[in-house]
């Protein structure tokens, strides 16, 4: 069918997801029983966030390494500080682990990206699909995922900094919801349509379904027949229980002042409620982290953002019992430069630094209150216990019963592992994150 005839049948208000739904799985993926996680709520700071900061303060390096932010606050495991902008989260330190000797060397945005969320250096000729990806493909369509959200989801923007799915193909892409679930109306793109009413959604099927000659004329073509399905699908999607995930009018006002009447918070809310419905994969996109300019004004203002946010998502997840079976996942593509740069242009900024950063991990069976590995006193560089992203990666993977040996069908021929085969820039580690699960 074409993209013209696909419009005019109406499938494509699922936003894409039933059209994925009935293409054939290259190779049957199923992950062992062996999990210990159930899903995964990815919290990207998209841009770096600074590691002295956030997780791994140094207030003893100097004002050109710590600026404005010179007391670190203790938190309730006893040895542990963190930034004195996220006092919520130094409450919750019990709950999560802080992995300070996370390396690979790249400053670059984009190769940095698909490095941490992938796992595989660059430039072997492969683009190979990020962790979200991978876990749709065992945990997902091919794992007998039976929902009607998609597998993936990405709250709200889509990442732009790599192919997320790689060579799996566009079947394993993100779901990106789009709209800003902090509005009043949380305008779902393909679910939720700004200033339609429910009744205007029905008799819009009702007209389709009558306009519809190609049922008509066609009924008992097999691609019709998908077609029906998908098309019943994605309405049950956006009038039936399903799409109501994302409303958030159905939170108490306690609850949702509790993550922060904002994008993120409300964003982190989102989140539970997707995993609690069961969706494999959710990756909280929270933009504006490429401090290279005024880095502590914005310091001040996203950071208590994130502190409410994330330390309500934990407490939350804990309550309902979710937290055991749910990993979550906190960091970006890499820190930023622990010397600060003062001269014009920079005026106060943070340029890139891949040599050392920080992860935070909780749940799924991840310990909490522990500490693995250390930068140097000025955090340039991993001082002990270097965690490469396939390290965090493949422990995920063995947290969620996925087989780390595991191969992806290549559609160049073949199939690729989906861990790399090498060290990263020739860098050796330990491994799997074994101290922390």
């Amino acid at each position: 069918m074409t993209r013209r005839e696909l419009l005019h049948y109406g499938i494509l208000a699922s936003a894409g997801y039933c059209i994925g739904h009935y293409m054939p799985t290259p190779l049957q993926a199923v992950a062992t029983n062996k999990a210990k996680a159930k899903s995964v709520i990815q919290i990207w700071m998209w841009g770096g966030p600074a590691h002295l900061d956030t997780f791994d303060p140094k207030p003893d390096a100097g004002k050109d390494y710590c600026g404005p932010l010179t007391k670190p606050i203790e938190t309730n495991v006893s040895g542990i500080r963190i930034c004195e902008l996220l006092p919520m989260l130094a409450q919750q330190a019990d709950k999560y682990s802080i992995i300070r000797g996370m390396t690979h060397g790249n400053n670059g945005h984009e190769t940095a990206s698909y490095m941490v969320q992938a796992g595989h250096p660059s430039g072997d000729g492969i683009v190979h699909p990020c962790v979200g990806a991978v876990v749709s493909y065992y945990k997902g369509f091919g794992g007998g995922y039976k929902g009607l959200i998609p597998p993936y989801v990405v709250l709200t923007k889509p990442q732009g900094r790599f192919s997320e799915a790689g060579f799996l193909g566009s079947r394993y892409k993100p779901f990106s919801t789009g709209g800003d679930p902090s509005q009043k109306v949380f305008t779902v793109e393909g679910v939720v349509a700004q200033g339609m009413t429910e009744k205007h959604q029905m008799l819009r099927r009702d007209l389709l379904s009558e306009i519809n000659i190609l049922d008509r004329v066609m009924g008992k073509d097999p691609q019709i027949t998908a077609a029906k399905s998908c098309d019943h699908q994605a309405y049950e999607l956006i009038l039936g229980d399903a799409g109501k995930v994302f409303d958030l009018s159905q939170e108490s006002e306690e609850t949702r002042e509790l993550y922060g009447k904002n994008k993120f918070g409300q964003s982190c809310l989102v989140a539970r409620r997707l995993v609690e419905q069961g969706v494999p994969y959710v990756t909280i996109n929270c933009e504006g982290w490429d401090t290279h300019k005024q880095h502590f004004q914005t310091m001040r203002n996203r950071l208590p953002q994130v502190d409410r946010g994330m330390s309500a998502l934990l407490q939350d997840l804990t309550s309902r019992g979710l937290l055991d079976s749910t990993i979550v996942w906190w960091g970006g593509e890499f820190g930023r430069t622990p010397k600060i740069q003062w001269e014009p242009p920079w005026n106060g900024g943070r340029g890139h630094h891949g040599k050392v950063f920080s992860s935070v991990v909780a749940g799924g069976g991840f310990k909490g209150g522990q500490v693995v590995g250390a930068s140097d006193d000025k955090g340039e560089e991993v001082k002990e216990r270097p965690v490469l992203p396939a390290d965090l990666i493949g422990s995920f993977y063995e947290l969620l019963g996925i087989d780390a040996t595991a191969q992806l069908p290549n559609p160049q021929g073949g199939s690729v592992g989906i861990m790399p085969a090498t060290a990263m820039s020739g860098i050796k580690t330990p491994g799997i994150l074994r101290e922390i699960m």
